[in-house]
């Protein structure tokens, strides 16, 4: 495969020049997630139907000159799954990004099963592509050759796949939806650390106790400071899972901690004497201290709570017609925005427009529909 590595300051405004004269180029990113306790963007990979370039971020000292050609609404940037490529380029180097076309969104609303880009270069192009490079260190330098090729690949047909994509969706009167999403999608930003308990980014905190919680925030903490540390991601230090069966069952000694058999001999040996004075500190502190920093957040007002007959009739509504357009319910229709809908009760197109993420799409095509089901069930 034919591509051109860009690791020069100076290679970098040249090529950003050339690009800013295409109509439509395609993106790419490759991170070290996997490695590092703080993610970067290791590669850039940018593919015009001429050329395949892969910039290298952690060579080159200035990518501003690349803002111009992402923020341009002229050019169109086709990608596969833009969310976490959006919030990176903006986290790492202030990148803002105009004009997405995001070939996954646009497979998942042609109703196509298997989204991933392995499984569409395959079905379209009859490509294959080796996917166990996706979790190796694209921080290593130099990158083996294969990993390059690999990273060439995700961008060297996705221009081609777009127009195929776009066709498709303007045959099922679908582009608009696929459009104001991605437009929706360029304004997605990283979301740093807040001031927020840990614990509430846990799944199934609220069925914790008190006590459990406060184990689980002290527990959760560590972790983090133990990954800072030794430079590694959360994962790779202790789990979520294990943190949260650890602080439901508050083993009192290392033996105990070992029957529970939820960390490696290798994890009690480095963390065990440390999660359990961890477990003693928040199971010693005061009932009142440990309820004022992990007191979940109250239940919903009775007041705000949607009738359940009607999301009943709200959900039969959403998953028939989703069936109809083969389509995933959740992705036509999720189920917070039945909640929304349900518990504002809209009588007309305008009140209904007024509901959060309730989008133009939808409003346009499916709003009479809507309001047809709430009067109904009036």
């Amino acid at each position: 495969m034919k591509y051109k590595i860009i690791d020069t300051d100076s290679d970098l405004e040249e090529i950003a020049v050339t690009l800013e004269k295409e109509k439509v180029i395609a993106v790419d990113l490759e991170a070290d997630s996997m490695f590092h306790f703080k993610e970067k963007v290791c590669l850039i990979q940018i593919a015009t139907k001429k050329e395949n370039l892969i910039i290298d971020p952690l060579k080159i000292n200035d990518l501003s000159s690349m803002k111009s050609l992402f923020c341009n609404s002229g050019i169109k940037k086709i990608f596969h799954g833009a969310d976490y490529d959006v919030r990176s380029l903006y986290r790492d180097f202030a990148i803002e990004i105009n004009n997405i076309f995001d070939t996954q969104l646009a497979c998942m609303f042609l109703g196509i099963n298997k989204t991933g880009l392995d499984c569409v270069l395959k079905s379209r192009f009859n490509v294959s592509v080796d996917k166990k490079y996706q979790k190796k260190d694209w921080s290593q330098r130099p990158l083996p050759d294969e990993m390059i090729e690999y990273a060439a690949m995700d961008t060297k047909y996705l221009v081609m796949l777009a127009e195929i994509l776009e066709k498709e969706l303007k045959i099922k009167n679908r582009l608009f939806w696929v459009n104001e999403e991605c437009e929706y999608l360029s304004k997605v930003r990283h979301c740093p650390g807040n001031n927020l308990p840990l614990y509430r980014k846990v799944k199934g905190f609220r069925r914790l106790n008190y006590s459990s919680i406060a184990v689980l925030e002290k527990l959760l903490r560590f972790r983090v400071l133990a990954a800072k540390k030794k430079d590694r991601p959360l994962f790779k230090i202790l789990s979520t899972n294990s943190l949260k069966q650890i602080s439901t069952e508050k083993p009192s000694d290392i033996e105990a901690l070992k029957k529970m058999k939820v960390l490696s001999n290798k994890q009690i040996s480095m963390y065990g004497k440390t999660i359990i004075n961890l477990i003693n500190q928040a199971m010693a502190e005061p009932e009142q201290r440990v309820s004022m920093y992990s007191n979940p957040s109250p239940s919903p007002s009775p007041f705000s709570a949607p009738d359940p007959k009607l999301i009943k009739t709200l959900k039969k509504w959403r998953d028939d017609r989703a069936g109809e357009m083969q389509i995933a319910p959740g992705l036509f229709c999720n189920n917070a925005l039945l909640n929304s809908i349900a518990i504002q009760h809209p009588k007309s197109i305008d009140s209904l427009a007024q509901i959060k993420d309730i989008k133009q799409w939808r409003l346009k095509t499916f709003g009479e529909e809507i309001l047809l089901q709430i009067k109904q069930r009036n």
